[in-house]
């Protein structure tokens, strides 16, 4: 599935725990093949963690606390220019959109040609000729 949402993106939590509904913050990490996204400083989970040693490292035990994954349906994105969410800002573009649809301007090609048979009649000065046939 295509995301519309990339790494770097600041999305609003619409769904999930009370203490994340609302909150924006910055996507971390996208996974694609899951549809889930990693937002800053929301779905924070701990994890108690042993002590581990890989290799010459050495992992201290304690507890982690870190971001979880979080489903793409629920976050939005928001746009940078207006900080609200895109389904709200998007609707209210259209509505603007349709009310300059409305009132086309006229083109200066139609302007002309509204002007020039008026512009005729004046100039020869003589009375309309009578279209009904009878000739009288």
């Amino acid at each position: 599935m295509k995301m519309k949402i990339r790494k770097g993106d600041q999305v609003k939590v619409t769904r999930g725990d009370e203490n994340d509904k609302g909150k924006t913050g910055e996507v971390i990490r996208v996974l694609p093949k899951e549809e889930r996204v990693v937002v800053q400083g929301v779905n924070l989970v701990k994890k108690h963690q042993k002590q581990t040693q890989s290799g010459s490292k050495t992992i201290p035990s304690g507890i982690r606390e870190f971001e979880a994954p979080i489903h793409i349906s629920n976050v939005e994105l928001v746009e940078k220019g207006a900080e609200k969410a895109s389904g709200k800002a998007a609707k209210t573009s259209k509505s603007t959109k349709t009310v300059a649809k409305k009132a086309p301007a006229k083109t200066a090609k139609a302007a002309k040609t509204e002007t020039k048979p008026a512009a005729k009649k004046r100039a020869t000065g003589k009375p309309a000729a009578d279209k009904s046939g009878d000739g009288n």
